[in-house]
């Protein structure tokens, strides 16, 4: 049991902290896609989505912004979170 709560605590931590890195970027435009979608999310992510998303929120903001919007092609091992992403942004952002 307190392994359990334990683990839990770990992750809220880490849920936490990837969602101030991704509210905290160096474009607008990227805090405001990246916070709203840790809030669609980053709680469903696994261990190894959230270790994939950590090292995704690495790349420079430039990069991100053209891979979400595809003006540039995506590497692979961010094709999952890119498709991510932009069905959250199809289902939530409204013009």
């Amino acid at each position: 049991m307190i392994n359990n709560v334990t683990y839990k605590e770990e992750r809220l931590v880490r849920i936490k902290r990837l969602s101030m890195r991704s509210m905290r970027r160096g474009t607008k435009e990227m805090d405001i896609i990246l916070s709203g979608f840790c809030e669609y999310q980053l709680e469903k992510m696994d261990e190894d989505q959230l270790d994939l998303y950590e090292a995704f929120l690495s790349e420079n903001d430039q990069e991100l912004y053209q891979w979400i919007t595809g003006q540039m092609t995506v590497p692979d091992p961010y094709k999952g979170i890119i498709r991510q992403i932009n069905l959250y942004l199809s289902n939530n952002l409204t013009v």
